[in-house]
Protein backbone atom coordinates (compact mmCIF):
# COMPACT_ATOMS: atom_id res chain seq x y z
CA UNK A 1 0.00 0.00 0.00
CA UNK A 2 1.38 3.68 -1.08
CA UNK A 3 -0.66 6.75 -0.62
CA UNK A 4 1.22 10.17 -1.42
CA UNK A 5 -0.87 13.19 -0.88
CA UNK A 6 -3.21 15.79 0.98
CA UNK A 7 -5.18 14.59 4.09
CA UNK A 8 -7.18 16.17 6.90
CA UNK A 9 -5.94 15.06 10.52
CA UNK A 10 -8.99 13.25 11.86
CA UNK A 11 -8.08 11.49 15.45
CA UNK A 12 -4.66 10.73 17.07
CA UNK A 13 -3.69 8.61 19.87
CA UNK A 14 -0.61 7.90 21.67
CA UNK A 15 1.04 4.45 20.51
CA UNK A 16 4.17 3.33 22.60
CA UNK A 17 6.56 5.39 24.12
CA UNK A 18 7.07 8.06 21.39
CA UNK A 19 4.87 7.07 18.03
CA UNK A 20 1.42 7.80 17.47
CA UNK A 21 -1.13 6.24 15.36
CA UNK A 22 -3.12 9.12 13.33
CA UNK A 23 -6.59 8.34 11.23
CA UNK A 24 -6.54 10.53 8.09
CA UNK A 25 -9.25 11.87 5.65
CA UNK A 26 -7.85 11.48 2.43
CA UNK A 27 -10.09 11.67 -1.28
CA UNK A 28 -8.89 8.71 -3.07
CA UNK A 29 -8.18 7.10 -0.15
CA UNK A 30 -10.79 7.55 2.52
CA UNK A 31 -10.25 7.42 6.00
CA UNK A 32 -6.67 5.94 6.43
CA UNK A 33 -4.80 5.20 9.67
CA UNK A 34 -1.36 5.52 9.98
CA UNK A 35 1.67 5.05 11.91
CA UNK A 36 3.76 7.89 12.58
CA UNK A 37 7.34 7.80 14.47
CA UNK A 38 8.60 10.27 16.85
CA UNK A 39 4.43 11.98 16.61
CA UNK A 40 5.18 12.98 20.39
CA UNK A 41 7.74 14.56 20.26
CA UNK A 42 7.48 18.44 19.96
CA UNK A 43 8.43 18.82 16.24
CA UNK A 44 5.73 16.44 15.27
CA UNK A 45 2.90 17.18 17.59
CA UNK A 46 1.47 20.27 16.07
CA UNK A 47 1.16 18.95 13.10
CA UNK A 48 -1.05 16.38 14.52
CA UNK A 49 -4.13 18.45 15.53
CA UNK A 50 -7.22 17.29 14.60
CA UNK A 51 -8.55 19.61 11.64
CA UNK A 52 -4.82 20.07 9.94
CA UNK A 53 -4.16 19.60 6.69
CA UNK A 54 -1.19 17.58 5.55
CA UNK A 55 0.87 16.44 2.87
CA UNK A 56 0.93 12.50 3.63
CA UNK A 57 2.96 9.47 2.33
CA UNK A 58 1.93 6.61 3.77
CA UNK A 59 3.83 3.00 3.05
CA UNK A 60 3.34 -0.34 3.95
CA UNK A 61 5.07 -3.28 2.96
CA UNK A 62 2.20 -5.85 3.04
CA UNK A 63 -1.65 -5.46 2.36
CA UNK A 64 -3.34 -5.26 5.61
CA UNK A 65 0.07 -3.76 7.49
CA UNK A 66 -0.36 0.04 9.38
CA UNK A 67 1.50 1.77 7.25
CA UNK A 68 4.11 4.30 8.22
CA UNK A 69 3.27 7.83 7.88
CA UNK A 70 5.18 11.02 7.02
CA UNK A 71 3.42 14.02 7.12
CA UNK A 72 4.35 17.70 6.63
CA UNK A 73 1.96 20.80 7.42
CA UNK A 74 -0.02 22.08 4.75
CA UNK A 75 -2.82 24.25 6.69
CA UNK A 76 -2.96 24.26 10.69
CA UNK A 77 -5.81 24.54 12.82
CA UNK A 78 -3.93 25.23 15.85
CA UNK A 79 -4.25 29.13 15.98
CA UNK A 80 -8.52 28.53 16.09
CA UNK A 81 -8.69 26.06 19.30
CA UNK A 82 -8.19 28.51 21.83
CA UNK A 83 -11.60 29.84 20.70
CA UNK A 84 -13.90 27.39 22.58
CA UNK A 85 -16.92 27.40 20.05
CA UNK A 86 -14.33 27.08 16.83
CA UNK A 87 -12.70 24.58 18.83
CA UNK A 88 -15.35 22.40 19.71
CA UNK A 89 -16.69 22.54 15.87
CA UNK A 90 -13.18 21.14 14.46
CA UNK A 91 -13.35 18.67 17.53
CA UNK A 92 -16.62 17.29 16.78
CA UNK A 93 -16.22 17.20 12.88
CA UNK A 94 -13.01 15.49 12.63
CA UNK A 95 -13.86 12.93 15.22
CA UNK A 96 -17.56 12.24 13.91
CA UNK A 97 -15.91 11.61 10.54
CA UNK A 98 -12.57 9.19 12.40
CA UNK A 99 -16.24 7.70 14.47
CA UNK A 100 -18.61 7.34 11.09
CA UNK A 101 -16.21 6.16 8.18
CA UNK A 102 -14.46 2.50 7.66
CA UNK A 103 -11.53 1.97 6.93
CA UNK A 104 -9.90 2.42 3.34
CA UNK A 105 -13.10 3.28 1.60
CA UNK A 106 -13.68 5.97 -0.59
CA UNK A 107 -16.13 8.57 -0.15
CA UNK A 108 -14.66 11.24 -2.22
CA UNK A 109 -17.47 14.16 -2.07
CA UNK A 110 -16.15 14.26 1.65
CA UNK A 111 -12.84 15.32 1.47
CA UNK A 112 -13.60 18.51 -0.18
CA UNK A 113 -16.82 19.26 1.96
CA UNK A 114 -14.95 18.31 5.11
CA UNK A 115 -11.81 20.89 4.15
CA UNK A 116 -14.57 23.74 3.17
CA UNK A 117 -16.14 23.06 6.67
CA UNK A 118 -12.88 23.72 8.13
CA UNK A 119 -12.21 26.63 6.21
CA UNK A 120 -15.36 28.16 7.33
CA UNK A 121 -15.20 27.31 10.81
CA UNK A 122 -11.57 28.94 10.78
CA UNK A 123 -12.49 32.45 8.92
CA UNK A 124 -16.37 33.08 8.97
CA UNK A 125 -17.10 36.23 11.31
CA UNK A 126 -19.24 34.07 13.23
CA UNK A 127 -20.84 30.41 14.22
CA UNK A 128 -24.10 31.76 12.12
CA UNK A 129 -21.65 31.23 9.03
CA UNK A 130 -20.68 28.29 9.54
CA UNK A 131 -23.18 26.25 10.99
CA UNK A 132 -25.27 25.98 7.96
CA UNK A 133 -22.04 24.07 6.60
CA UNK A 134 -21.62 21.84 9.04
CA UNK A 135 -25.39 20.66 8.99
CA UNK A 136 -24.86 20.32 4.90
CA UNK A 137 -21.56 18.42 5.99
CA UNK A 138 -23.59 15.90 8.51
CA UNK A 139 -26.13 15.42 5.58
CA UNK A 140 -23.52 14.71 3.41
CA UNK A 141 -21.51 12.16 5.05
CA UNK A 142 -25.32 10.34 6.20
CA UNK A 143 -25.88 10.20 2.62
CA UNK A 144 -22.68 8.79 1.52
CA UNK A 145 -22.79 6.09 4.30
CA UNK A 146 -26.21 5.10 2.98
CA UNK A 147 -28.56 6.64 5.28
CA UNK A 148 -31.12 8.48 3.50
CA UNK A 149 -31.31 12.13 2.22
CA UNK A 150 -31.32 14.94 4.78
CA UNK A 151 -32.01 18.50 3.53
CA UNK A 152 -30.24 21.57 6.29
CA UNK A 153 -32.82 24.51 6.01
CA UNK A 154 -31.27 27.59 3.74
CA UNK A 155 -30.87 30.65 5.17
CA UNK A 156 -33.04 29.61 7.95
CA UNK A 157 -32.56 31.85 11.45
CA UNK A 158 -30.62 30.64 14.48
CA UNK A 159 -33.13 28.92 16.45
CA UNK A 160 -34.49 26.64 12.82
CA UNK A 161 -30.51 26.13 12.22
CA UNK A 162 -30.06 24.82 16.12
CA UNK A 163 -33.39 22.66 15.41
CA UNK A 164 -31.80 21.22 12.52
CA UNK A 165 -28.79 20.22 14.40
CA UNK A 166 -30.98 18.82 17.11
CA UNK A 167 -32.72 16.11 14.61
CA UNK A 168 -29.46 15.38 12.65
CA UNK A 169 -27.74 14.84 15.72
CA UNK A 170 -30.41 12.40 16.85
CA UNK A 171 -29.91 10.23 13.36
CA UNK A 172 -26.27 10.25 13.69
CA UNK A 173 -26.44 8.78 17.10
CA UNK A 174 -29.05 6.18 15.55
CA UNK A 175 -27.12 4.97 12.77
CA UNK A 176 -23.25 5.42 12.04
CA UNK A 177 -22.07 6.21 15.73
CA UNK A 178 -24.77 3.65 17.28
CA UNK A 179 -21.74 1.87 18.67
CA UNK A 180 -19.20 4.27 19.35
CA UNK A 181 -21.86 7.10 20.62
CA UNK A 182 -20.59 7.74 24.29
CA UNK A 183 -16.98 9.19 23.17
CA UNK A 184 -18.46 10.57 20.44
CA UNK A 185 -21.67 12.68 21.11
CA UNK A 186 -20.14 14.51 24.00
CA UNK A 187 -18.16 16.31 21.59
CA UNK A 188 -21.33 17.14 19.92
CA UNK A 189 -22.73 18.05 23.57
CA UNK A 190 -19.84 20.29 24.05
CA UNK A 191 -20.29 21.80 20.28
CA UNK A 192 -24.49 22.44 21.32
CA UNK A 193 -24.27 23.83 24.79
CA UNK A 194 -21.49 26.69 22.86
CA UNK A 195 -24.13 26.59 20.68
CA UNK A 196 -26.85 27.72 22.69
CA UNK A 197 -25.21 31.09 24.06
CA UNK A 198 -25.44 32.65 21.00
CA UNK A 199 -28.94 32.77 21.16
Amino acid sequence: MHFAGPAIVCASRPHGETAVVVRLLTEAQGLVAGYVAGGRGRQLRPVLVPGNLVEADLRARIEGQLPFARLELLTSRGPWLSEPLPAAAIGWATALTAAALPERHAYPALFPALSALLDAVCHAPSARGWLPGLLAYEALLLRELGYGETSPPAGAELPALLAAFDALGQRLDRYPLAERRNDVMGARAMLRERLARLG
